[in-house]
């Protein structure tokens, strides 16, 4: 069994050379060729990937914010390699994350993971919806919920028929056709959840322990990577189609 410091390495040379995208891609590539990917609809979804907590100075913690981090414990490299200055703090449902988000499109019939990008946790799911998508999803329905509103020149773009869950507002309340239109996009929306469920369960989450967004898109793509080989057994021993 290698130890420990043998392991690190393997992932560093991976990380070095974008190894885990490759793979990620060659595989989600051969399951489309293979007929496993179905391509009759996409559900997005971010779910938060927690890094190490920092414990910056109020100073640092701006500079890093302005993007001056390179520029700080430079007289302190021990220091330095250990600090995380692409990570993010963001509040969601009143409860603090501090890392990054890993931004996933799922196919909707065989939850394979098609797509990840990693960001810092405090980009707005929305903002990478243009980047999750490509020519292979045209034509096809979108699911997602509310956070995706107001895509719609994306959604355009690829001629996706939109099935994003609406939003209430302030003295504007959802009617009832709205929330019924909810409830069945909602129905096939939460298949995303098995897939973050098996993920945070069989798998241990997506919790990165190293230090910038380099290292945790790698992290992200192999978790998405070893994810699709548990589903293709799981297709495979169980006969889904």
């Amino acid at each position: 069994v290698p130890d420990s410091r043998t392991i690190w390495l393997f992932r560093e040379r991976l990380t070095e050379k974008g190894l885990g995208e490759v793979l990620f891609h060659d595989f989600v590539n051969a399951f489309t060729e293979k007929g496993l990917i179905f391509n009759e609809g996409q559900m997005i979804d971010a779910s938060f990937v927690l890094a190490p907590k920092q414990r910056n100075s109020r100073e640092e913690n701006e500079k890093i914010k302005k993007g001056e981090g390179k520029e700080l414990w430079n007289d302190k490299p021990q220091k330095k390699n250990h600090k995380d200055i692409d990570a993010r703090w963001t509040q969601k449902g009143g409860q603090n994350y501090f890392g990054y988000k890993a931004n996933t499109k799922v196919d909707t019939k065989s939850k394979f993971v098609k797509e990840c990008i990693t960001t810092p946790a405090s980009v707005h799911d929305s903002q990478v919806l243009n980047n999750l998508l490509n020519e292979s999803d045209r034509g096809q329905k979108i699911y997602a919920d509310s956070a995706y509103i107001g895509q719609e020149n994306t959604l355009q773009q690829y001629g996706l028929e939109n099935q994003i869950c609406e939003k209430g507002y302030r003295n504007k309340s959802l009617s009832e056709e709205a929330k019924e239109s909810n409830r069945q996009k909602s129905k096939i929306r939460a298949r995303v959840e098995h897939v973050f469920g098996f993920i945070e369960g069989a798998m241990h989450g997506f919790n990165v322990r190293s230090v910038g967004i380099k290292r945790a898109t790698e992290a992200i793509f192999m978790t998405c990577f070893t994810y699709n080989l548990f589903r293709f057994e799981q297709i495979i021993r169980l006969g889904i189609n």
